[in-house]
């Protein structure tokens, strides 16, 4: 089934400026589902889940965060946070009209996801969240994401060099997933340092606490043998929400070359959010 796609753009306000962010929306109708990419990619890699659930009759959204693919990328540490972010997609939905949406991410993406369910949970519908970053990922993170900010901060012409050098590869002639991994080069080293420093030293995701007062419907896709992404996050954070689900990928890549099942398990929990009533959300404390 062929869906309309249609790239837009908004801006997020503050009082340090505004900012630029662009994406890409598919499908039309009142089912909202905004699905968010994993750090130093783009919204590209959600295109063939976003496709194959907007084939279905949901509207969905897929951005680039500040600082990734044709969004604006400050250099300035201070604009980059999950919070930040989290009110990145606030202010997407309030540009689309959305009173609410399911938020679907992945990483990165997964826990800004859960950042606006804890602070604006009348906005979330649900929560789709593949390989989300929490307490038991901060070692593995600090030691894959550090080399990269050294090297961004010290030796900025590596980064620029294979920005320089990616850039001119045409992404059409290349499988999707090789055309994903190009993009990934297309850095630029200043915003890219004071991306990393911001995440690095900010908040990575919300707190055990308030991971526990979540009450929308929950989809958690857990990755085995991910070095980065532990499966035991998976597991902590399926069984801190209350009714959550939790669904084991059969390897790291599974939903990137092997997607029929997993996207058949979103696409059915997405479809069924909108479907069911929305449940209240529980008082903090109870």
């Amino acid at each position: 089934m062929l869906v309309s796609e249609r790239v837009g753009q908004f801006f997020s306000h503050s009082e340090d400026g505004r900012d630029r962010l662009e994406y890409t929306e598919y499908g039309s109708g009142d089912s909202w589902v905004v699905l968010l990419h994993a750090p130093l990619l783009t919204r590209r890699m959600h295109e063939p889940l976003a496709r194959a659930l907007a084939a279905t009759g949901l509207h969905v959204v897929v951005p680039d965060l500040l600082g990734h693919g044709r969004s604006d990328r400050p250099a300035d540490p201070l604009a980059y946070s999950v919070e930040a972010f989290g009110e990145h997609v606030v202010a997407l939905l309030d540009h689309l009209g959305a009173a609410e949406a399911v938020l679907g991410g992945t990483s990165l993406g997964a826990n800004v996801a859960l950042e606006v369910a804890v602070t604006a949970p009348d906005r979330v519908r649900g929560l789709l969240l593949e390989a989300p970053l929490l307490d038991n990922a901060l070692e593995t993170g600090l030691l894959a994401a550090s080399p990269l900010l050294l090297t961004a901060r010290v030796l900025p012409v590596a980064v620029d060099t294979a920005r320089v050098l990616s850039r001119p590869v045409p992404r059409s002639l290349l499988p999707f997933w090789a055309g994903i991994a190009v993009d990934a080069l297309d850095q630029r080293s200043g915003a890219t340092a004071a991306l990393l420093h911001g995440l690095l030293f900010g908040r990575l995701a919300p707190r055990s606490r308030e991971r526990r007062e979540i009450t929308v419907p929950t989809l958690v896709v857990g990755h085995p043998r991910d070095p980065l992404h532990r499966t035991s996050d998976a597991d902590l954070l399926a069984a801190e929400i209350p009714g959550a689900e939790l669904v084991r990928a059969r390897g790291v890549l599974e939903w990137r070359l092997s997607p029929e099942r997993l996207t058949g398990a979103a696409t059915g929990f997405c479809q069924s959010c909108w479907r069911a009533p929305r449940r209240r959300r529980r008082a903090v404390g109870r």
